[in-house]
């Protein structure tokens, strides 16, 4: 299975539009156009199909996490919600 595979199934299983994955990997402060994004979307045996890099795919992961979780807490929050909690 190929990255593209991986963005493709992702972007079905999640309900995920163009504008929504360009605001994912924005994120993560990784910018991409909607043609480049198109580009992946497309067969293989198509002109402008492009195969999709490890460090897209990657990136578009950790900005999903952070899509789906929020950001992660500083280091100096997280010790002070768990003390307010108890």
């Amino acid at each position: 299975m190929t990255n593209n595979d991986v963005l493709k199934k992702l972007r079905v299983a999640l309900k995920l539009r163009d504008d929504d994955i360009i605001k994912i990997l924005s994120l993560v402060d990784f910018r991409i156009s909607k043609s480049e994004l198109g580009a992946f979307f497309r067969r293989e045996d198509h002109p402008k199909y492009m195969e999709c890099g490890d460090q897209i795919l990657r990136n578009f992961l950790n900005g999903l996490v952070i899509h789906l979780r929020g950001p992660m807490p500083k280091k100096g929050e997280n010790n002070v919600q768990k003390k307010s909690n108890n």
